[in-house]
């Protein structure tokens, strides 16, 4: 996938994001996000940008960084690129909360019963390694 084929050095994503590059390693210190390597540097793909948006987003709704940490807890699929379609729905319901990887869709909670029995996500703790 093109997605996540990881292209960015930190300078070009701080530009994007319109933050400082120490900001984005912060986040990172923070285990929020996790970019790939190369030759000891940073490089980010598509999703990552995506979930650096993400995050600038629940910053502008007031959350700190343990905040954020604790509530991408709830997110199986945070550190994955595969996120089964049985986990979003398209409105919000009350086992629900915004999907981090396509605005206007909303994930399921993780852990409700008769959610997902064939998906593996469901089956098996996330580690948070991709």
């Amino acid at each position: 996938m093109l997605e996540n084929r990881p292209l960015y050095p930190i300078s070009v994503v701080s530009e994007l994001l319109n933050v400082h590059p120490e900001t984005i390693r912060v986040w990172e210190r923070y285990g929020i996000i996790k970019p790939q390597r190369r030759s000891g540097k940073r490089f980010y793909s598509d999703m990552d940008l995506k979930r650096l948006r993400f995050i600038q987003k629940m910053i502008a709704e007031q959350l700190n960084l343990p905040a954020i940490r604790h509530y991408l807890q709830l997110y199986p699929c945070w550190y994955i690129d595969y996120c089964p379609s049985c986990m979003r729905v398209s409105k919000n319901v009350s086992c629900a909360k915004p999907c981090w990887k396509e605005q206007g869709l909303f994930c399921q909670v993780y852990g409700n019963e008769g959610l997902c029995l064939e998906c593996k996500l469901g089956k098996q703790p996330v580690s948070g390694n991709r």
